[in-house]
Order: structure tokens, then C-alpha cells, then sequence
């Protein structure tokens, strides 16, 4: 079963995020604290979106998708930016994963978004085959390009 987040489930989506970055070899990086995954997703101006993924026979959650708007200038609409998919090792194979992506495509095409997208990291071979398997394919022509730390200080100092 999906659900929509509510603010009670900021522990469980922190703890899912800091296992998700443990899996990608960088839980180093995973710095953000519930207080701001509570203000992105439950703050006076929200930015990000989360559901859940519970087991069906228990209610645990064992799954989230976080993500956000963004927009086409060439399509002239939103679209979904999925910034994270994770199902617990326990959970996987028994359609959580799909059922959260289900959930994404169903709410693009009932708002008229256009496009669903994410990110994969090319060493993760078992997500890569299973996005295939649902149709999605790879953006092979664009490189993702990130600033962050101090570069990213250095270039936004005032002048």
C-alpha cells in the first residue's frame, strides 16, 4: 500500500534517507536532520512531497519516494523530479518500488505533468534493470553537473 507522508513520518523518512545513503556508499553526506526534512515537506512553504510504502500485512513502512516539481520550458509544464526512491532489502520484490513509481506517474498524468524524472547511479545495476523494465530510459546526452561546499560558496560570495 502507498500513502501520502504526514509529519509523523519524518523519523521514519530520515531514517530511510540515512539507509538509502548507506546503500549509495555516502552516508557521509547525508547531513540533513528531521527538522529539515520536516520543514521541506510540512513548512509554511513546502518544497518536497513524500509517500510511503507499507507492508501490507504489518503497516511498517519499508519504503519512500521524495520529490518535488519541476518544469519543462520546452513543454511548457510541471513535471515530477523524483529525488529519492528506496525500499529496505526486506521489502524488495514484492512491488513496493513499482507501487510508488504507479503512484508518481498516476499523479503526472492526473495533473497534466509531462515527465517523470530521477537520477541512478550507473553502478546500480539491479535499479537500472528494473526502471528499463517500466519503460523509463536513460538520458544518456546530458552529464549532471553539481555545486556544492565550497565552490559553491566561492562563486555565490557576494562581490
Amino acid at each position: 500500500m502507498i500513502r501520502t507522508a504526514t509529519p509523523a513520518d519524518v523519523p521514519v523518512i530520515h531514517a530511510l534517507v540515512r539507509e538509502l545513503a548507506d546503500y549509495e556508499k555516502a552516508l557521509h553526506e547525508a547531513k540533513a536532520t528531521e527538522a529539515q526534512l520536516h520543514d521541506a515537506l510540512f513548512g509554511e512553504r513546502p518544497a518536497a512531497y513524500a509517500h510511503i510504502a507499507v507492508d501490507d500485512t504489518t503497516g511498517e513502512p519499508v519504503g519512500f519516494a521524495l520529490w518535488f516539481l519541476n518544469f519543462s520550458t520546452w513543454r511548457g509544464v510541471h513535471g515530477i523530479y523524483l529525488e529519492d526512491l528506496y525500499v529496505r532489502p526486506t521489502a524488495r520484490g514484492a512491488g513496493h518500488g513499482k507501487a510508488l513509481l504507479t503512484e508518481l506517474a498516476r499523479i503526472c498524468v492526473e495533473r497534466g505533468y509531462q515527465r517523470l524524472e530521477w537520477s541512478v547511479l550507473d553502478w546500480n545495476a539491479p535499479s537500472i534493470a528494473f526502471y528499463e523494465s517500466l519503460g523509463a530510459r536513460p538520458q544518456d546526452e546530458w552529464t549532471v553537473y553539481r555545486l556544492t561546499d565550497e565552490a559553491l560558496a566561492e562563486l555565490g560570495r557576494p562581490v
